[in-house]
């Protein structure tokens, strides 16, 4: 193993973490004339950039607002998502002449791949000089006590002091893209609060008994209406039936909402009046089976899963008010108790983190702590899925860039 190097740099910033959060933040600084180093254990920059969007990159979204994401200080972002906003981000993009389209709600993807997020971004970086290391490990970090710079950070290959520290590390989602909680063990060293975390934007599994009974129906998509338990918040997307439980945008979406123990409640006829559409039907079709009469709806499959045989091969005009009411609940108010989440092998980001209470939602820089930042993923800030994480990274990355 090489000996340390007693080498040491005399930088102005120094940033944890190749991110779009960290990327953004250095690109921001050093158009500042600020002498910034980017400091990344994995082998690639932005990593999770260029996996994310199915390879095109969900870059950001044009409905951004403060309700779109989940905080203890739920007004913590509303300062960095207005102070650098989607329209910020879409501009820069548009510089690089990068094509793109929208999506459903509001969501923006690249027309080609993700590769060009991250061309724009090392462009940018490239053209004020930051200079970014990978495949480098962080070994200490210390205040400093020479009065010139505020933190000596010591790696194998290199230490550097600096007078403005940035993290920009990530959550614990997805460690296949070298995810590590390196972030959280920085802000406790310095005594700052992290509020316990979880995975968000996740695929629920299912009980035992709920997963045999659902696995034939693998690959099934469905527009639904999905809420949680206590009734807070709902989404209407697809969900997605999966060989180990439920997945799709609607069930990622409440998966950042859901509790141990709680159940999810799924209306897969969000638009139909049921017992009224029922009634209609057993006037004009009488002798249609019941099953052949939502198959207009909904999958057989589903169908034949959900609902009793005897139930489903009645025709409609035997149907009485009470059967009505038990298919109304069945198909428009589906109950189910997941048994947990896929945790963060599949999600697509982390809840909780470094407490924005601790910081400045102007600067992101510590209360407590002169010349120490925290941003993007890392902080006690989750978006919901369709660009918000990314606005986040670009729009915290970008206000501590300007004062860091």
């Amino acid at each position: 193993m090489p000996a340390q190097s007693d080498k040491t740099s005399q930088i102005d910033i120094l940033i944890i973490g190749a991110s779009a959060a960290g990327l953004m933040c250095a690109i921001t600084a050093g158009k500042r004339g600020r002498k910034v180093v980017v400091l990344d254990h994995a082998n690639r920059a932005g990593k999770k950039i260029l996996m994310s969007g199915g390879g095109r990159c969900n870059f950001t979204n044009t409905q951004i607002s403060a309700d779109n994401y989940i905080s203890h200080n739920r007004h913590f972002c509303k300062s960095a998502i207005s102070k650098y906003s989607q329209w910020d981000f879409i501009e820069l993009v548009k510089q690089h002449g990068i094509n793109f389209h929208e999506k459903e709600h509001g969501q923006l993807f690249c027309d080609n791949s993700a590769k060009d997020i991250m061309t724009m971004l090392l462009t940018e970086c490239e053209q004020v000089g930051v200079s970014i290391k990978l495949n480098t490990e962080i070994k200490n970090i210390k205040k400093s006590e020479n009065g010139k710079r505020d933190f000596l950070i010591q790696t194998k290959k290199q230490n550097y002091q600096t007078e403005s520290l940035v993290v920009a590390s990530g959550g614990l989602s997805f460690p296949k893209v070298c995810a590590t909680p390196l972030g959280y063990k920085i802000a406790e060293q310095f005594g700052i609060k992290i509020w316990p975390t979880t995975a968000g934007l996740v695929p629920f599994t299912l009980q035992p008994a709920d997963k045999d009974r659902f696995a034939p129906l693998s690959g099934i998509s469905i527009d639904c209406l999905v809420g949680n338990e206590s009734k807070t918040q709902s989404f209407r997307e697809n969900i997605l039936i999966t060989h180990r439980g439920l997945s799709g945008p609607a069930i990622l979406q409440i998966s950042s909402y859901w509790l141990p123990g709680e159940t999810i409640h799924m209306n897969l006829l969000p638009d139909l009046n049921l017992a009224e559409a029922i009634n209609t039907a057993q006037a004009q079709h009488p002798k249609q089976l019941l099953k052949t009469w939502l198959a207009q709806y909904l999958p057989r499959r589903v169908i034949g899963t959900l609902l009793d045989s005897d139930l489903a091969n009645s025709p409609l005009q035997a149907l009485s008010k009470k059967q009505i009411l038990i298919l109304q609940q069945q198909l428009q108010s589906w109950i189910i108790k997941p048994n947990n989440t896929e945790g963060y092998r599949t999600a697509e980001v982390t809840l909780g983190g470094v407490d924005c209470d601790a910081l400045s939602s102007k600067t992101m820089e510590t209360r407590t702590v002169t010349g120490l930042y925290f941003i993007g993923e890392v902080v006690d800030v989750t978006g919901w899925l369709g660009g918000y994480n990314f606005q986040w990274a670009w729009s915290s990355g970008w206000c501590a860039g300007q004062v860091a």
